[in-house]
Parts: C-alpha cells; sequence; structure tokens
C-alpha cells in the first residue's frame, strides 16, 4: 500500500485507520526540506512492501494540527503507534534501514514513549 497524505488521501486514511490491528507509520517533513525529498522515495517502497501497516507523509506546514504544541526540528521525524500507544517518536538519520530494524525490533509489548503531540491516529482517522 503507498505512503498516503492527509487531505490528498484523507478517505482512504481514514478507511485504513479504523481498522483494528494496523500500525501507523507517519513522517513528519516538509515540502522545501532537501533530505525528506530524498527520503520519501525509500519511505514509498517501504510503504508499498509493508503488510500491517499505514503509512502516512505528512507535511508540518501544511498539516501544523497534527503537532499540536510539539515542535519538528529535525527530518525525517518518525511516529511509530501500535496497539493504541506510541512506540517511537523522533528524528532518524534518512536511511531507510534505520527504519526497517526499527520496526523489525518493535513487538506487542513494546514500551510506550511520551509525547507531546495530539492522537495524530484518531485525527487522521477522524
Amino acid at each position: 500500500m503507498p505512503a498516503l497524505e492527509p487531505g490528498n488521501d484523507s478517505a482512504a486514511l481514514r478507511g485504513l485507520l479504523q481498522r483494528p490491528g494496523l500500525d501507523l507509520v507517519a513522517c513528519f517533513c516538509a515540502a522545501w526540506c532537501d533530505t525528506c525529498r530524498e527520503y520519501r522515495p525509500k519511505f514509498e517502497a517501504l510503504a508499498a512492501q509493508a503488510d500491517g501497516s499505514v503509512f502516512a507523509w505528512i507535511d508540518i506546514e501544511d498539516h501544523p494540527e497534527l503537532l499540536g504544541e510539539e515542535e519538528v526540528e529535525n527530518f525525517p521525524t518518525l511516529l511509530i503507534q501500535r496497539a493504541g500507544k506510541t512506540v517511537f517518536y523522533g528524528p532518524m538519520l534518512p536511511h531507510i534501514g534505520h527504519l526497517e530494524r526499527l520496526l523489525a525490533s518493535l513487538g506487542p509489548d513494546s514500551a510506550s514513549v511520551p509525547t507531546r503531540l495530539p492522537d495524530v491516529r484518531a485525527l487522521l482517522a477522524g
């Protein structure tokens, strides 16, 4: 399944995120960011191969409401939500292998990490 964008793919995001059991893997980016432009095709390719996850590409300037009070200072910044909890939130080097290894390492008992983000999954699914 491709990486989906709020706005362009809102209906698909809503439908997928209302299904139980699907993880959310969101990349916070900016259109002006060269690193994001280089990372996006790799993120899209991983999204196309991933079963059990919904990948979202979120431009922080187009969708600041998805950040609430949180500041994104480094790109890409990734959010992974699994089983109703945030299991990863933070910047990551723009090497897709890092994200692949992180996703492989997360299990059903992965610890929740604190963030100041609003409930991104609920906002995208709403």
